[in-house]
């Protein structure tokens, strides 16, 4: 079935048909297109273009159609070349000459547009839910983590202790903007094309307005041309799910190194873990390792999708059907990645021996000494130099560090006991710092925030508990 035999004929060419026909993908926006539908139907009602009966007919074949779809009896059949397509083809084989109105007043240019905004709106909701979720286990292992400590890295070189829960929040807070970044989105892209014809509107008298609010959308749009060719929501939307993935990345790299022997930081749950084919000792970090390397694949698709864009005249092309599939992956993954390392970092088994053995090196509270020497006058570059001296004099004569923080004149006992196991990590008190107090204070900040995006995410009609994967056909 093709929508413009009047002009051109029913033939279409078996070379284009394959080039073209995309209802092997967009077949996902069937429950948007359906819900687009019931609304379309529902304004020419309300126009007096179709009469109440004709809308109920419609409406009844809509939902059938909907049913048919959840119960996988409805397929996409030979001549269907998009999901727009598949659905009038039923609706008019329910409704009989009356389904033939269905598309009254309508293109596919703002139907798929508003099929895609609608797909958005649910699915970058549960984008944001699934980051909640990740942040939950983040939260929780930073409260269970107490006073554990950690060296804390600059150039992946140890630079000063920090507590565990400090650690695990800068990756939670960083989340906290990936939420913020998805919702805002969501907030843009609440606009209605429905109305927009294929790119100028119609001589009938369709009311935009009101098909919006049926949508519930915030608005409707402003210009028929732009409303039809604008796929900045998706392109936004994509860079927030590439940016999300570089966390992600960042997240599965520091697993990767933590849990080798080399650093032994951590050990990885049996469940969250693969061995290998070859070798029998092995315990590999595949998710963590995914994490970071799905996260090539995210930006990937937004690179693709702004080189597809770039160039197109107004309004509507077919270059926007490439739009979808890069969407689409990249929603599929990341919720999934998100979800893995959630389970992952729920059941990590922390050495804490090791972290802190490894941070209670003396020069981890080299600047504590630099502080000391401030709060007793001298200016901050001389008891820079003066420190630096001390650690390079340490090093070079393989003498303990102690020993000369004691013996010199500017610093002697008190400075010493600076460098005692456990305490640089209790100077750390600046708010948002890495020690006890501010970890404390950040704890109760944090839970807040969270508390804040749950109603934000609420607000817009929630998105948790959703599956990952949303077929309606294979």
């Amino acid at each position: 079935m093709t929508l413009w035999k009047g002009r051109l004929g029913d033939g279409m060419a078996e070379e284009v048909a394959a080039v073209s026909v995309s209802v092997g993908f967009d077949i996902v926006l069937a429950e948007d297109d359906i819900a687009g539908s019931r609304a379309h139907v529902q304004g020419l009602g309300k126009s007096g273009i179709i009469s109440t009966e004709e809308v109920q007919s419609l409406l009844a074949a809509l939902d059938r159609v909907a049913a048919e779809l959840a119960e996988g009896t409805l397929r996409p059949g030979p001549g269907d070349e998009d999901v727009h397509t598949l659905v009038e083809r039923r609706v008019t084989a329910l409704a009989g000459d009356v389904g033939a109105k269905l598309h009254t007043g309508r293109s596919r240019n703002d139907q798929v547009a508003t099929d895609l905004r609608l797909w958005c709106r649910r699915s970058l909701l549960k984008v944001a839910s699934d980051a909640v979720e990740l942040q939950d286990v983040l939260l929780r292992r930073a409260r269970e983590a107490g006073d554990a400590y950690l060296p804390g890295y600059t150039h992946l070189q140890r630079a000063q202790p920090v507590l565990l829960g400090h650690h695990l929040l800068a990756h939670g807070w960083a989340l906290a903007r990936d939420v913020d970044r998805l919702v805002a989105t969501i907030d843009r892209l609440d606009v209605s094309p429905l109305g927009a014809g294929a790119l100028a509107g119609s001589s009938l008298p369709l009311d935009p307005d009101y098909v919006a609010g049926v949508l519930g959308f915030s608005a409707r749009f402003e210009n028929s041309l732009d409303a039809v060719a604008d796929r900045d929501f998706v392109a936004e939307a994509l860079f927030d799910v590439a940016l999300l993935g570089v966390h992600l990345s960042r997240m599965g790299e520091e697993i990767v190194l933590w849990s080798s022997d080399e650093w032994d930081f951590c050990v990885l749950d049996d469940a969250y873990a693969t061995g290998s084919s070859m070798l029998p000792q092995k315990k590999n970090p595949d998710v963590a390792e995914l994490a970071r390397g799905k996260c090539g694949r995210l930006i990937g698709h937004l690179t693709g999708l702004l080189v597809t864009l770039k160039g197109l005249p107004l309004a509507y092309n077919r270059d926007l059907q490439e739009d979808k599939e890069p969407l689409f992956d990249s929603v599929a993954q990341v919720r999934l990645t998100l979800r893995a390392l959630a389970g992952l970092y729920a059941t990590l088994e922390w050495q804490h021996d090791r972290m802190q053995e490894a941070a209670d090196g003396p020069s981890g509270a080299a600047v504590d000494l630099a502080e000391l020497l401030v709060v007793n006058g001298m200016p901050f570059r001389q008891a820079h130099e003066l420190v630096g001296g001390i650690v390079r004099e340490s090093v070079a004569r393989h003498v303990p560090l102690v020993e000369l923080v004691q013996s010199h004149p500017d610093l002697g006992d008190a400075a010493a006991q600076l460098l005692e196991p456990g305490v640089p990590v209790t100077r750390r008190t600046t708010p948002g710092g890495a020690g006890p107090a501010a970890v404390a204070e950040q704890l109760e900040r944090f839970s807040r925030r969270l508390d804040v995006d749950r109603t934000r995410i609420a607000r817009h009609g929630g998105g948790a508990g959703a599956p990952v994967a949303e077929t309606v056909a294979e």
